[in-house]
């Protein structure tokens, strides 16, 4: 999944929500809701700075970071997550249900407490600077993310609500919500996807108390940070904390999945976690990737005015789970409103098992498009942005077919894409998918300001 764990991760092996209308000033949108940082982009370079964003009540200006789309914009506020009997309110359901029952406090209610609609708007500072991602980060570029300007974007990751949930008491918690991230066109990346937090906090007591002669065991040491722990961490508290971490995730997934599931550990690099790692699973015969984890920075958790705890916290993907376990082919397909798709995920318990029905086995049609760059500053995204705005979820996948610079000017380089579509709801819809695809290719380009060297379908 292309979540913010994934994209920040290095590895290496080793053994509920306000949804109100969306107002842009200047563009013409049937969006709804979303707040958060924007940062400039030549994307939307063909709207006056002027311009504002109205989102949740509140107005955003647009500046020379503001590159969210109208196709973005009208999946804010759709909050798939939270729609009875969507595949991906299953998924949510079924990990609440689990923590729920697992987990109980010490008053005989559930230990974790769940946010599921904390508004998708953030600023940079929560995204980001909150989590130690460095200002040099990768993740940070605005061709990988939406800003509406250069202070508010919509979340990439829901680990930007970490900082903000523990400064205000949580020791426990989940946060699922809906993030954006400019990627690939393909049938396992979309620019809005699913995903859940996790994070845990531990006392010294609640921490060695269940330890034989623990109590004069510490949280805390000035030491020296190594590729198991982090300087101001004793390796006693690391390994019970990654003990802890590594249980409830595999009792987790071992609910979902089923007994006799055989899970491994990859050793990996979060700017917010350390140690850190990814889980993944052997489903089907296949090693899959599921989520990333780790013990938090000390840092952070102090920050957020949790001196005296350390904690771990993990983010995994809705759609990738619910990919795997009910075999869907498509992401696209959990925005798909057809009846023949959503019927099949009317249970009437959340555990039931569910074998996805394909709808369609229609071949795909193919549009090849060739263009001159524009500028220094563009970026692949910038065109899988167009090709979403305009062909919508009818495009199943882009591809790079070939790159080509002019040998008597350097100055001139140009891509050759290849759109493959394909309808996969109805045949009613699929001489329209041929009859759109040159003029659309046209479209792409004149909108990009690119210079067109060929097109055919």
């Amino acid at each position: 999944m292309a979540m913010i764990w994934k994209f920040m991760g290095v590895a290496k092996y080793s053994k509920t929500a306000l949804s109100p209308k969306v107002k842009v000033r200047g563009i013409p949108t049937h969006s709804r809701h979303s707040s958060s940082k924007s940062v400039p982009s030549d994307f939307g370079a063909n709207t006056p700075c002027s311009n504002t964003v109205e989102l949740l009540g509140k107005a955003y200006p647009q500046d020379d970071y503001s590159n969210v789309t109208e196709k973005i914009l009208s999946k804010v506020g759709k909050n798939l997550h939270n729609k009875k009997h969507h595949p991906l309110w299953l998924i949510k359901e079924q990990v609440k249900d689990h923590f729920y029952k697992q987990y109980i406090g010490r008053r005989g209610t559930p230990l974790f407490s769940v946010y599921d609609g904390l508004s998708p708007v953030v600023t940079v500072q929560q995204n980001f600077d909150s989590l130690l991602i460095p200002q040099t980060h990768a993740s940070r570029r605005k061709e990988d993310n939406y800003y509406l300007n250069r202070d508010h974007m919509l979340r990439a990751h829901t680990s930007a609500h970490q900082w903000d949930l523990i400064h205000s008491g949580l020791d426990a918690f989940l946060a699922v919500g809906d993030v954006y991230r400019r990627d690939t066109i393909d049938n396992t990346h979309y620019p809005v996807f699913h995903q859940m937090e996790g994070v845990r906090l531990f006392s010294c007591h609640e921490l060695f108390s269940n330890i034989k002669d623990g109590e004069g065991l510490q949280l805390f040491e000035q030491g020296h940070r190594t590729a198991h722990k982090q300087e101001c961490h004793t390796m006693e508290a690391v390994r019970l904390v990654e003990f802890n971490l590594k249980q409830v995730l595999t009792k987790l997934m071992t609910h979902i999945f089923g007994d006799g599931l055989q899970v491994r550990w990859v050793d990996c690099y979060f700017p917010f976690t350390h140690p850190s790692f990814e889980m993944e699973i052997n489903f089907q015969g296949e090693w899959m990737e599921v989520l990333g984890c780790g013990v938090m920075e000390q840092q952070l958790v102090n920050s957020a005015g949790a001196q005296d705890k350390i904690g771990w916290a993990f983010g995994l993907g809705l759609e990738r789970l619910a990919m795997i376990l009910y075999n869907i082919p498509d992401i696209r397909l959990f925005w798909s409103e057809d009846e023949r798709f959503l019927k099949q995920f009317i249970v009437p318990h959340i555990w039931q098992k569910i074998k996805f029905q394909p709808l369609s086995r229609y071949p795909p049609l193919i549009n090849d498009i060739s263009f001159w760059l524009p500028s220094e500053t563009y970026s692949k995204n910038d065109f899988y942005d167009l090709a979403r705005t305009i062909g919508g979820d009818l495009i199943e996948k882009v591809v790079l077919v070939d790159e080509f610079t002019h040998p008597n000017s350097a100055a001139f380089p140009s891509e050759w894409h290849r759109q493959l579509r394909r309808q996969s709801q109805s045949c009613k819809v699929l001489h329209c998918i041929h009859c759109v695809s040159l003029p659309e290719s046209r479209r792409l380009v004149q909108r990009r300001l690119v210079t067109l060297r060929s097109a055919e379908a």
